[in-house]
Parts: C-alpha cells; structure tokens; sequence
C-alpha cells in the first residue's frame, strides 16, 4: 500500500486535466443513470403489485431517464477525442459487451416507448420484462467495462490485446458489472422512496433498508481491490468518505429520511469512483503482462493542441448542461403517488378514430 499523497506530481497538465474530465463525466453518469438503471430493473419483478404501481415507477423516471445517458456518450467521445490510445485498445478488445450493450441500450427506449401503446396485458408484460432485462445488462456491461479499464487488461508493449475475442473474461468484469448492478438496485429504491407516496414508498425503503448491505458488497470489493494493489494516500481518503457517506445513508433511510438516505448514496459512489481513478492515475489502462506496458496520461493522451480545444469547447457548453438537468430535477421535483396516474388508454384504438 502506498499513502503518498503527492500523485499528481510531475504529471502533464492537460492529459491529467482530461483524466479528471472523463472520471467526472462517468461518475455523473454512474451517479445520475443509476438510479434509473435500478428502477428499470424492478419494472420486471415482483416489486410492485400492479399495473398502476408500474406505470409509477416509469413516470418518477420519464422526464429525466434519457436527459442522463448525455453522461455516458460525453464519457465515450471525451474519451475517443481526448485519449485515442486508450479508446481503441479498451474499445477494441470489448468488441463484443460493448456491441451487445448498444442492442440492450436500443431495447431499453423501444421498452419505454412501446410499453404503453397498447392497453393489452400480455403485450405490456413483455415489453416490462424487455425493460427490466435491457436495464440489467446495461448497468452490468458499463460497469464491466469501468471495471477492466481500472484493473487492467492483456496488453503488449503496442498496445495491442494479447489473447481472443474473450480475453476480457476475468474477476474485474465480474467485480464491475456487479458493482454497478448492485448499486443501480439500491440506488433505484432509493429514488423511488424519495419520489413516491402510499405503500410503494415504505415498501421501497424497507428492501433498501434489508439489502442494500448485501448489494453493495461488489462495489465496495472492487473499491477495496484497487485500493490494496495500486492505491494511494488520497484513494484511501475517498475510500473513507465513501464508507462514511453510506453508513449515512442507510442510517437515514432506516429512519424514514428518504432524501438523506439517496443523497449519501450519491456521494457514496461518487467518492468510490474518485478512489477507483486516482487508484489508477496515472494509468488510464493497466496491462497485466507487464506494468511497463501500462498506458498512462502522458503516452496515450492526444496532442496538447487537441486537448487545449476540447477544454475551450467543455468550459462553453458543459455548465449548459449542468444547468439545463439541473432546471429538469427541479421542475419535477415533487412526489407522485398511484392517484396521479390515470386509467390505461389503447394508442390503437385511438389511431383508428375516423378524423375530419
């Protein structure tokens, strides 16, 4: 273990700069997609009672589910544009999760559209069970690939994969996917206590209350692995915020203070991932052939040219948009309860009303 707390020195500033950008980009998207990752999730399960309990669990999430995946394609080209090494070795080799990902990311909007288009049980059933499986392996494949870009892969001295197309078959895929699985659960039963009333609000509250130990164990493991191998002072130091802000959270939710409870949460895995980038700083992509073989900020990062116009571009646009979800949570900040929601109606039999 090394508490040094002197990381940053004699790094580039730019490449170190965009690093931090990209680490900010996905912990928001860990942070803001997760909670409606988890909600997706339960649409399938025996979590809610009925129909109505459904269509409110969709309606907590509708104005702001695809206003939070901006983070994950801002991740992406952030990503391609600013450290292209690191894109193509870590793309290339997760040729495969990443394809399927896009397919269950498809899914997922065709789910959320299509579900209430037709007032017909089997047919809203299966696109529930679509939406619920679709959330799953998003979460599971993101955090796979967030978990093998912080523990390494088979990479040579080029740069290049060493092995097949499932070289990237390993306990990080396991730890990651887990962890953003677990975590988009709890995180998603959080915000469903928080933004609903009645029944469904103690109900979600009291399984967070009984699982989010169990659930959350991943993350905390894969935070833990990270920390023990390649950790430092200031990794060690997010470590505890994180324990910190969990035990805060589940404290508060086990006493009925629902926006405590998610607001911990949020720093909880917001301080965990701030462990896992500065674990790994200065790699952005560990080889496990060889450490010498690593890419880091200064050899896999773009031209100081490129990354200075990127930084123009990010400080005009990106309070636009922090601003503009910000403005989103706010307008919609109230709780919904199942007497908000109105009777099913049939898009089909709509569109068959004879017109003028």
């Amino acid at each position: 273990m090394n508490f040094d707390f002197n990381i940053f020195a004699g790094q580039p500033g730019l490449p170190t700069l965009w690093f931090a950008a990209i680490g900010v980009f996905f912990i928001m998207y860990l942070i803001l997609d997760g909670f409606d990752l988890g909600v997706g999730m339960l649409m399938g399960s025996k979590f809610t009672k009925n129909e109505k309990e459904r269509r409110l669990l969709l309606n907590t999430i509708g104005p702001v589910w695809d206003g939070n995946e901006v983070w994950l394609v801002s991740g992406g080209a952030a990503l391609f544009a600013a450290f292209p090494i690191w894109y193509a070795a870590l793309f290339s080799t997760l040729y495969i999760p990443l394809t399927l990902a896009l397919v269950f990311l498809i899914l997922r909007v065709v789910a959320i559209e299509y579900r209430g288009k037709k007032n017909d049980e089997k047919w809203i059933r299966n696109w529930n069970i679509a939406l619920s499986v679709s959330s799953f392996f998003i979460a599971l494949l993101v955090g796979a690939l967030l978990g093998l870009t912080s523990m390494g892969l088979p990479i040579n001295e080029n740069g290049d994969r060493v092995g097949g197309a499932f070289a990237w078959v390993s306990l990080p895929v396991l730890l990651g996917g887990l962890g953003f699985v677990g975590f988009s659960l709890v995180q998603g039963l959080a915000f469903i206590a928080l933004k609903t009333d009645g029944d469904i609000r103690h109900r979600a509250r009291n399984i967070l209350v009984r699982w989010a130990p169990v659930l959350l164990l991943p993350i905390v493991a894969w935070v833990l692995a990270l920390d023990f191998t390649t950790g430092n002072g200031v990794s060690w130091l997010c470590t505890i915020l994180a324990v910190v802000a969990v035990l805060i959270a589940w404290i508060s939710a086990k006493g009925g203070r629902e926006g405590r409870a998610f607001a911990g949460l949020t720093v909880f895995v917001a301080f965990g991932a701030l462990a896992i980038f500065t674990a790994m700083y200065p790699n952005v992509l560990p080889s496990t052939l060889d450490p010498a073989y690593s890419l880091t900020v200064a050899n896999a990062s773009s031209s100081e040219y490129t990354l200075g116009v990127m930084t123009f571009v990010t400080c005009l646009s990106l309070p636009v948009v922090f601003v503009y979800q910000a403005w989103t949570y706010w307008v919609f900040r109230k709780r919904l309860h199942v007497d908000h929601i109105p009777e099913a109606h049939d898009a089909t039999e709509l569109a068959e009303l004879p017109t003028k």
